[in-house]
């Protein structure tokens, strides 16, 4: 519709799937790369409705519908534009704009910048090949650049003049485009003998820049400031050139930095992208999940790599489905993606990303490294923190999925068993299956009677990290086996001691006499308890 913010109604188109649009009311069946179901708008039989994830849009092959999540929304539930966009607002979690007819001058204006941000491209591209440019492409060359590489990602140079300034000094939409400045003596260009990396949007527009240091300044990349066609946070580098590769590798790899993802794409591994010198936000992983949910994110092995990995795995966690494989690989050794490629090639890298770690194990891994779990404040502040993350889940049986295996996890590693030692040394009879299976679901099921029965459960030689079998105990059930078999274990230990103090008595052990009357005190004492928890 004219006049209709188009950034929304972009956005929306991001953060929704049009499979997950049209899922909800057509069954579809993934074949090849397409999806197919029934068309909704004409009847049929056989399955001619086609959905394209990757390009966001469906077709019919019998009656010749097409569109994306916008015109579906308008068809099939007999809205106009307006309520499509409200109820696709809806189900995305936005708040939608106030409707205004689009001003033409802002039209005109955005018009404007991508007309700017092409010319400046073109104009970067120049500048490379002269001699002010030729320490940088000294520099891109040394980085293992060649003139394909250049030509297809538009790599360019922003000499120390200001030749944007110069160049386009009567365009009335300069300082809008984040290109140039004002200051005291007039306009002046934000990017100054950078090495430029052109940012495009997902129909490959250029929209803005990231200009690279090349003298060893900090910081290393400066992009262009948020203008009407480029927000940074919801810009994600390399993803219009990676989109066909992500679908065909069934997954997305997300690196560092621009110069990474270029070189990881060139580089055998054309589904890497990047976030834009900044840290990674819920709109960069609404982009890459559009796209698909399998993520593996490769950072680099020092403590900047792995702070962006954990809030990586943080963020994530809401985006998590149960078709969701994400993982998290780094590089060692002082390296990066870039340097492993020239050094060691493409199979050292393949390695690296085959070597990644599922986001269950990392998670793990975080929660252990953050916090003293051999002490008990340290294993408090580590549940907070997992039940904190936990909650992000927004799949409830997902959630419920990793609940249950981190109560594996921390009741096989948190708690270190150790059998209790005695005077008498007494060897009780083993566990038999039913048992080791009953006791391997409560633990699983109801940690927090594990936590109870911690010392008691420490004793009895199971492998509390085995498959838990299903079983029909509630949580009261569950206690009450529990103590039956420990007043069980106690009665069997007590009858056992008596045995060996009686051998002793035969031998003139005259102490034992005493022992043993003790000792049938406590036989009844604990019969009495046992029959009165069975008639419970």
């Amino acid at each position: 519709m004219a006049g209709w913010n188009r950034n929304f109604t972009d956005e929306l188109r991001a953060r929704l799937s049009v499979v997950d649009v049209v899922g909800r009311v057509v069954p579809l069946t993934k074949k090849g790369q397409n999806y197919w179901g029934c068309c909704p708008f004409h009847n049929e039989k056989t399955p001619s409705f086609s959905v394209n994830e990757e390009k966001g849009f469906y077709h019919c092959f019998g009656c010749g519908e097409h569109g994306d999540i916008i015109s579906f929304t308008m068809k099939h539930n007999n809205m106009d534009f307006r309520a499509a966009i409200q109820e696709l607002a809806n189900m995305a979690g936005v708040k939608m704009p106030d409707y205004k007819p689009r001003d033409p001058n802002i039209v005109k204006r955005e018009e404007s910048l991508f007309d700017i941000c092409e010319k400046a491209a073109q104009l970067y591209s120049e500048k490379l090949f002269t001699p002010d440019g030729a320490h940088a492409l000294e520099y891109v060359r040394k980085r293992g650049f060649d003139d394909d590489m250049i030509k297809k990602y538009r790599i360019g140079y922003a000499p120390k003049n200001n030749v944007i300034a110069n160049k386009f000094s009567t365009s009335k939409h300069l300082i809008d485009s984040g290109l140039c400045r004002r200051g005291d003596y007039g306009m002046y260009d934000f990017f100054r003998d950078k090495l430029m990396f052109p940012i495009f949007n997902a129909r490959g527009n250029i929209v803005a820049f990231s200009g690279r240091s090349l003298d060893g300044s900090e910081p290393k990349y400066i992009n262009t400031t948020d203008t009407d066609i480029f927000h940074k946070r919801k810009t994600v580098f390399g993803l219009n050139f990676a989109r066909d590769a992500i679908h065909r590798a069934n997954r997305s790899i997300v690196v560092e930095g621009q110069i990474d993802a270029i070189k990881m794409q060139c580089g055998g591994f054309p589904e890497t992208v990047a976030p834009l010198g900044t840290a990674l936000t819920e709109d960069h992983i609404a982009l890459l999940c559009k796209s698909n949910r399998n993520i593996i994110f490769c950072f680099d092995g020092d403590g900047a790599g792995l702070k962006a990995a954990q809030r990586a795995c943080s963020i994530v966690l809401p985006f998590l489905r149960d078709t969701s494989d994400v993982k998290f690989a780094f590089v060692t050794g002082g390296k990066d993606p870039d340097e492993i490629l020239k050094t060691a090639g493409a199979d050292a890298m393949k390695k690296i990303i085959d070597d990644a770690l599922p986001l269950v194990d990392f998670l793990w891994q975080i929660t252990n490294n953050n916090f003293l779990v051999g002490t008990p404040g340290g294993r408090a502040q580590a549940e907070k923190f997992l039940k904190k993350e936990l909650d992000k889940i927004t799949d409830s049986d997902l959630k419920s999925e990793f609940d249950k295996e981190y109560n594996k996890r921390k009741f096989n590693s948190w708690h270190r068993w150790k059998r209790n030692d005695s005077a008498v040394q007494i060897k009780l009879p083993d566990i038999d299956l039913v048992t080791k299976n009953t006791l391997v679901y409560i633990v699983n099921t109801y940690p927090e009677l594990a936590e109870k029965y911690l010392d008691f459960l420490g004793t009895l030689g199971v492998d509390f990290g085995a498959t838990a079998p299903e079983l029909n105990l509630d949580a009261g059930a569950s206690e009450k086996y529990i103590v039956s078999l420990k007043l069980q274990r106690h009665l069997a230990k007590l009858n056992a001691t008596k045995k060996e103090l009686t051998n002793r008595l035969l031998d003139g052990d005259e102490d034992a006499r005493e022992k043993i009357k003790q000792i049938d005190e406590d036989i009844a004492k604990f019969n009495e308890k046992l029959e009165i928890l069975i008639s419970i």
